[in-house]
């Protein structure tokens, strides 16, 4: 049996975590709410969270057939263009929110500030030189 932790990633990360990639594959507009690493990692928590409860319920809703081996009980909703659309709907929502959210605003540059590369610079060249 594998640790707890081998499993985490996996077990949160699918089959939501390419649904969520999916509608953000499908909605460039997305990328440009979320632009900011801050942003980006709330936005996928928050996204992840929402759209598994949002199938969740609709698990609890649907009447699914049983499973045959062909599809999952998320691919089975996921057939439903209601559904798609509802999850698409769900992701947007999340993305404009962080957008939204001044708390997220902060730390907007992505890499490191002028400071850290001047002191990063000193190091290297230290380190060359030696």
């Amino acid at each position: 049996m594998a640790a707890s932790h081998d499993l985490w990633i996996p077990l949160v990360d699918e089959p939501i975590g390419s649904i969520v990639a999916q509608v953000q594959e499908e909605d460039p507009g997305l990328d440009e709410l979320v632009s900011s690493p801050h942003r980006l990692l709330a936005f996928r928590t928050f996204a992840y969270i929402r759209v598994g409860l949002l199938l969740g319920e609709l698990l609890v809703d649907e009447d699914l057939e049983p499973y045959d081996g062909s599809e999952t009980w998320v691919e089975q909703l996921l057939a439903d263009p209601e559904t798609r659309v509802a999850v698409a709907d769900e992701v947007r929502a999340v993305a404009e929110e962080i957008a939204a959210d001044p708390a997220y605003a902060a730390g907007e540059e992505l890499g490191p500030d002028e400071e850290t590369r001047r002191r990063f610079r000193e190091f290297a060249k230290k380190r060359l030189e030696a």
